[in-house]
């Protein structure tokens, strides 16, 4: 869609400069790898500084109020920048410019470019009628995924690398904007997810993270037209040198199969830590949330899985403040803390989500319930972490050494195959390498060494 014609649009002579800020989950960062690597193959140039940049892209999340708060704040920014410097674009692309579409307009006339994360692969080709023609473009079609799929990434990471196995969800899920946001489920044909994993063990890279909305939920075929779930795509992965550690997010509780969970304990290179969002512990809230599983169904799975590996890490998200939810359905989410006993976790007030059907419901919490609701989760997982972690204290574990720390230049850091973090002394030569650790001290988010401990 062109809009009216913009007379401060300018063509730039190559190399564009391009500023790109990222906001949101892990497909969020990886996506950006994916634009970086796109822009770069078509003669632009990634900066650092905005002030430098011809354009500036904020690649955006919509799955929760506040990460779309900041995106606007960086926008009206960008209004007062753009008065400055005529000729700079401004785009809008991601969750949000699929979700808000012409709203975002409304609200920045301003902007130059609206696209959503199913048009990615046409990005350069409609800056470049954008610089061409002048005027405003707004892309929210769904392409084939396969042309994204498909792009290089230039990465952040020369360890630990995302590689994309699917986009898009079918769950429906009341509360999440992501199905409207990226569309149906496509999975990635295996072959192709194997040679991207073959390609960056023989770069150096060490560790990877598969992802996608709901990657249990893999329904891939080979070139023999033959299925392969993602259980069969892990055994697949298990065998790429120089691969050491696989991990991958984010696993949906009704897709946690005994195939799945035989895959993470039989597969040496599979990580053991699992994130499986609960978002409630209420079985009348879990049916409002059109879940798909019961509190019960929850509990088995996680039991499962801690009677299956030994020692896993479970993680999970949650949703505090969901439209009719009581003290006694909020006592519940309390109480499969501390029956499931998680690691860690990720938790939220609710906030409407556009074109959701839990938008409709009547949400009569007042917010000061719902911040002491959160807070209360929140403290309650502190003291659990806590007693998690100084379970490990004299005990050794392998970590793969990502690095110095930035402020104590004498410290390095790296993590547990099961995701936690550790502090220990730094050595020249350690990056990239998997060493032994024995721990003796420990926070509720943390580990700690003072030496490790020799092979």
């Amino acid at each position: 869609m062109n809009r009216h014609p913009n007379p401060s649009s300018v063509v730039f002579s190559h190399p564009r400069n391009f500023y790109l800020r990222t906001f949101g989950c892990q497909m969020n960062q990886h996506d950006s790898e994916k634009i970086t690597g796109l822009l770069e193959s078509r003669g632009w140039k990634r900066t650092g500084d905005e002030n430098e940049a011809d354009l500036i892209l904020l690649n955006t999340c919509s799955v929760r109020r506040h990460a779309e708060e900041r995106v606007l704040g960086r926008l009206a920014r960008y209004r007062r920048e753009k008065e400055k410097r005529p000729g700079l674009l401004v785009g809008v692309i991601g969750c949000m410019a699929q979700i808000w579409k012409e709203g975002l307009w409304e609200k920045f006339p301003e902007l130059d470019l609206v696209l959503g994360p199913g048009s990615f692969a046409s990005l350069p080709d409609e800056l470049e009628t954008l610089i061409d023609s002048g005027g405003q473009r707004l892309v929210d079609r769904f392409e084939d995924p396969a042309d994204f799929f498909e792009v290089p990434a230039t990465r952040v990471n020369s360890l630990h690398g995302w590689v994309t196995v699917m986009r898009g969800c079918d769950n429906f899920c009341s509360y999440c904007v992501v199905p409207y946001a990226r569309g149906r489920e496509v999975s990635r044909p295996p072959e192709e997810i194997v040679e991207e994993v073959r390609s960056l063990g023989k770069n150096g890279y060490k560790e990877i993270t598969l992802l996608g909305q709901n990657v249990n939920s893999y329904r891939g075929k080979d070139r023999a037209d033959l299925p392969v779930d993602f259980p069969g795509l892990l055994r697949r992965l298990n065998t790429v040198e120089g691969i050491e550690r696989i991990r991958f997010v984010t696993s949906h509780p009704k897709d946690i199969s005994p195939a799945l969970i035989s895959s993470i304990a039989d597969l040496d290179k599979v990580c053991e830590s699992i994130h499986f969002p609960a978002q409630s512990g209420s079985d009348k809230i879990l049916k409002k949330m059109r879940r798909g599983y019961t509190r019960g169904e929850y509990l088995e799975r996680a039991q499962q899985l801690q009677i299956a590996i030994p020692g896993i890490t479970l993680a999970s998200d949650f949703i505090v403040g969901f439209p009719g939810e009581t003290d006694d359905n909020f006592a519940r989410t309390l109480d499969l803390l501390r029956e499931v006993r998680f690691d860690r976790i990720f938790a939220f007030v609710y906030s409407p989500r556009p074109k959701t059907e839990a938008a409709k419901l009547q949400d009569g919490i007042p917010p000061e319930i719902k911040s002491a609701r959160l807070q209360q989760l929140l403290s309650l997982q502190r003291s659990i972490s806590l007693e998690k972690n100084q379970e490990l204290l004299g005990k050794e574990v392998e970590v793969l050494v990502e690095g110095k720390n930035r402020k104590y230049q004498d410290r390095g850091e790296g993590r547990t195959r099961t995701g936690k973090m550790v502090f220990f002394p730094w050595e020249e030569g350690m990056r990239g390498q998997l060493i032994n650790i024995r721990i003796e001290r420990v926070t509720d988010l943390s580990l700690y060494s003072y030496f490790p401990v020799e092979k």
